[in-house]
């Protein structure tokens, strides 16, 4: 793509590949970060997309390029579910990245238990307070954090890892989303109906796309082909396609061929 507004645009040759180039980036963030903060704040996503990438993480050289213990993770959204069931995105996190390293001694990434941040659902399921009670906390405990506020008043994340819905959604911000009028940094999201499955959630605002230092949005596979060119086509409009969000400067849309077969040449 061309623009000083444009993302970069990517595309390797299958999932494989892609997964290896969002990690590369991936680290490459992480460690610029704390060079220069002291601390790395990466907010990752659920469903398929993340998990090859985080075994490309778990993998040399990667591994011992990320200083994990200065690496602060967050949410971009999920399930109102226990964090140990299967629809949450957390899940694939823990069985990866905090799981013992494949063919090592039994030893783990130097993650720190108090810089992992998931959305808590649990104490929310526990306490009775509902997907909102789970979204008043987790905002105050990313304000707590002390990141860096842009001039729209929301955090500034180093990076933000992004799958994109065949609908054109972000975070849960589904299409026509009543988050792009709040100034709320994490939201409940009714369940969808359009979408599976049809579940409570919690997300992100989609300005803290806006505001990240970067954005990967990672897709791959021949169903998200359509998406992908109306995302990057010539029509704009976030609240129809919330994804447009991610497309700007300091992003990098890292696709494979099959997603990528309906883009111009």
């Amino acid at each position: 793509m061309t623009g000083s507004n444009e993302p970069v645009v990517e595309v390797h040759d299958d999932p494989a590949a892609a997964s290896r180039a969002a990690a590369e980036h991936l680290a490459t963030a992480l460690g610029e970060a704390v060079t220069i903060r002291g601390r790395a704040d990466w907010t990752t996503t659920g469903g398929s997309t993340p998990v090859q990438i985080y075994r490309e993480l778990t993998a040399q050289p990667l591994r011992d390029r990320v200083p994990w213990d200065r690496v602060h993770v967050w949410w971009g959204d999920d399930r109102f579910v226990p964090r140990d069931a299967r629809l949450s995105n957390v899940l694939p996190l823990d069985q990866v990245l905090g799981a013992p390293i494949p063919g090592g001694d039994g030893g783990r990434l130097p993650l720190l238990p108090e810089a992992i941040h998931p959305i808590p659902m649990g104490d929310a399921i526990d306490a009775g307070t509902g997907p909102v009670g789970a979204a008043r906390a987790y905002e105050a405990e990313l304000r707590a954090a002390g990141l860096p506020v842009a001039p729209s008043g929301f955090p500034i994340l180093d990076v933000v890892l992004i799958g994109v819905g065949t609908d054109g959604h972000l975070f849960s911000v589904f299409p026509d989303s009543a988050l792009f009028d709040s100034t709320a940094w994490v939201a409940a999201v009714p369940a969808p109906s359009h979408v599976e499955p049809h579940v409570e959630r919690v997300s992100l605002n989609p300005a803290i796309a806006s505001a990240a230092r970067l954005v990967l949005v990672v897709m791959h596979g021949e169903a998200k082909a359509d998406i992908v060119a109306t995302v990057l086509g010539p029509e704009r409009d976030p609240r129809r396609w919330p994804a447009q969000v991610a497309r700007r400067r300091g992003a990098v849309w890292i696709l494979d061929r099959a997603a990528a077969a309906r883009l111009p040449a």
